[in-house]
């Protein structure tokens, strides 16, 4: 569970390095929201990991097939996101896409890595509290780009900034150096073309064609209302007003303890009542909790608003997202865990790149308020995929 902490926030901080503070900074910057959100496609590369996924299940390096890949992106995670701070938004935009894909790039792979080593570490009775214990060590890593950054951007230059927040990989990197690789079942070698297609087929014929399909499907839609309520949330926060430190104080801050409390009650709650049962319970009311961002917009500037309504959403989706990821944890099957994990992730990464690209062409059209009821309407298709891929009985 210790290891769990470290990986979950070394994998959460490049993530939310693209997701909170690049965003702030480039409206800080007067970049329009359209432009902001499009930037969610240099989140393309976790989308399409599982594609090089394979390559991790196969390849070893000296300190290991886990151990080695992860220090060699660590590395290039702690060197590439300092690069960001040495460049103007308004005049090197197309280099700082290029160095912000690259981060996407190198933390997608970092994920695959963390997220095989995860569940090669954990047996199947400790998922739901080992995952729980990953997803909020994760979002504790939002606390850094998503609030002392901002507090810093208001005191130092943008330089500075970067440059401080990539030194918050550097306990990731130490652990590398003290953990164990996990002891698994002997991988006989095979051609590449087999690593790639063996693990897919694996999955299709445990579960029947049909049925892969539809896991599939519910994968990539139960997070997508949610995904696409928080994609454009800090410049929300600033079109209403509120400065960045009072984002840093109040809203990362409001968001990250209730998602941290609802994760691990999620983790605990989980085991009594199964994975099934949990993403029902527990997604319904993080389909509900968006509505609140609607009624913030309708409010305007309120700091107390601000704090409830950030704190109300981050728990029922650190409630949701502990089953989620369960759940995804549960599908894999050891043999080929980094690549069906990777595949499963990417799945659920898809609406953050691509829908979350439209996010600022549609507050455009209708405004913030309706924005999100149509991020909570989205919601509930992916619910409804829960009487075929989770029944509640079971």
């Amino acid at each position: 569970m210790l290891i769990c902490i470290f990986t979950g926030f070394t994998s959460g901080l490049p993530l939310y390095i693209l997701i909170s503070l690049l965003p702030a900074w480039l409206r800080s910057h007067s970049l329009d929201l359209k432009s902001i959100g499009l930037f969610a496609l240099i989140q393309l590369p976790y989308t399409w990991k599982f594609l090089w996924a394979p390559f991790f299940d196969r390849i070893g390096w000296v300190m290991g097939r886990r151990r080695g890949w992860l220090f060699f992106f660590q590395i290039l995670l702690l060197i590439s996101i300092p690069l960001l701070g040495f460049f103007n938004p308004q005049k090197n935009l197309m280099m700082i896409i290029l160095i912000a894909t690259l981060i996407a790039f190198l933390s997608a792979s970092q994920d695959v890595v963390i997220d095989a080593y995860r569940r090669e570490l954990l047996i199947d009775k400790e998922l739901g509290l080992g995952n729980a214990v990953h997803v909020n060590a994760y979002k504790i890593a939002s606390l850094i780009p998503g609030s002392l950054s901002l507090i810093l951007a208001d005191h130092f230059n943008w330089q500075t900034v970067f440059m401080v927040t990539s030194l918050f990989m550097l306990p990731g990197l130490l652990l590398t150096f003290f953990i164990k690789e996990p002891r698994v079942a002997h991988i006989k070698k095979r051609d590449l073309k087999s690593s790639i297609l063996l693990p897919f087929q694996e999955f299709i014929n445990r579960h029947g064609i049909k049925s892969a399909l539809m896991i599939l499907l519910f994968i990539f839609l139960y997070k997508l209302g949610d995904s696409m309520a928080t994609a454009l949330a800090t410049p929300f926060y600033l079109d209403l007003g509120f400065s960045k430190t009072e984002i840093g104080l109040i809203a990362k801050n409001a968001g990250l303890w209730p998602s941290v409390i609802g994760g691990l009650i999620g983790g605990v709650w989980m085991m009594r009542l199964g994975i099934n049962r949990a993403l029902w319970l527990f997604g319904a009311l993080q389909m509900v909790s968006i509505l609140g961002f609607a009624w913030l917009a309708h409010m305007g500037y309120s700091p107390k608003w601000l704090a409830l309504v950030v704190g109300f959403e981050a728990f029922g989706v650190g409630l949701g997202t502990t089953a989620f990821v369960a759940f995804i944890a549960k599908t894999t099957h050891p043999l080929y865990t980094a690549t069906q994990f990777a595949l499963f992730t990417s799945l659920a990464a898809i609406p953050r790149t691509f829908a979350n690209a439209s996010t600022g062409y549609l507050v455009g059209l209708v405004g913030w308020e309706n924005f999100f009821v149509i991020c909570f309407l989205l919601a509930i298709p992916g619910m409804a995929l829960l009487f075929k891929v989770a029944p509640f009985k079971y």
